[in-house]
């Protein structure tokens, strides 16, 4: 079973349904119009370059080009990360590097060559977009994770330095944000996972269905790919968040100004 093409024309017609929400939008006041014609045409752009990327890249399927491109897609989550995150880049950029990258290709490689089993383990049309499918859910994870840690610890700072004058080591003292940070960011994860199914078709799963897969199998697809989202999103949450508080504090254990980014 061949899944339907969508013609350039049908295409058009699809782009038009943006009108409504930016009707609707004007008439409450909202003047976000080109911030929306911004964000379509990047959206577009960007996807058809990576579309025809993508075909030379399945075509290849060379090792070293697919971990380049996975590599790619790190170091702009990592980025983007810190900028959603309102954090300097240079003082966290390693740290959160090296913390989504830990649980993206563990999640990725245990998924491929312990589940999957394809032929070569670096098999584009398996790894890049199970990479990639982790890797975004792991943004998003990171972002919540650590933007609730640091305003949590920037509103209740005083809290903080009681904690620490009452003896708590530095670790000790940061626990309740920690925690909550770390609830915070897996809460929509765990959420998707509990309704999955009865609220909603997760994207995979209609993917592999249009493109004339069993329901079964894209089931159990569908199953495999929220497990390791699971996994590799409370991993790199943990972990960066450790990670970071090595350049977030100074000698005496106060959190410095200047890892914020205040723009």
């Amino acid at each position: 079973m061949t899944p339907l093409d969508i013609a350039p024309p049908q295409l058009a017609v699809l782009y038009g349904l943006c009108l409504l929400p930016w009707l609707l939008l004007h008439l409450i006041g909202l003047r976000l119009s080109r911030d929306i014609v911004v964000s379509i045409l990047r959206m577009s752009v960007q996807l058809a370059l990576v579309g025809f990327y993508l075909k030379a890249l399945f075509g290849l399927n060379e090792p070293w080009l697919n971990g380049l491109w996975i590599g790619v897609m790190l170091v702009v989550a990592d980025l983007s990360i810190l900028q959603r995150a309102g954090l300097k880049i240079r003082y966290f950029m390693l740290s959160t590097f090296a913390a989504i990258a830990l649980g993206t290709l563990f999640s990725t490689f245990y998924l491929v060559i312990l589940v999957i089993q394809p032929t070569h383990y670096y098999d584009a049309r398996y790894i890049v977009p199970l990479a990639g499918m982790i890797l975004g859910n792991c943004l998003q994870s990171n972002v919540i994770a650590l933007e609730r840690f640091y305003s949590g610890l920037r509103k209740n700072e005083q809290e903080y330095t009681t904690f620490l004058l009452l003896g708590a080591t530095r670790w000790e003292a940061v626990q309740p944000y920690y925690r909550a940070a770390i609830k915070a960011a897996l809460g929509p994860t765990i959420a998707g996972m509990s309704t999955m199914g009865l609220v909603s078709l997760p994207g995979m799963m209609t993917g592999q269905i249009l493109g004339g897969s069993e329901p079964w199998l894209a089931v159990k697809y569908q199953i495999a790919i929220m497990i390791c989202i699971f996994a590799s999103t409370t991993l790199a949450c943990i972990v960066n968040l450790k990670l970071s508080l090595r350049h977030a504090f100074n000698a005496f254990d106060v959190l410095k100004d200047e890892v914020m980014d205040t723009r």
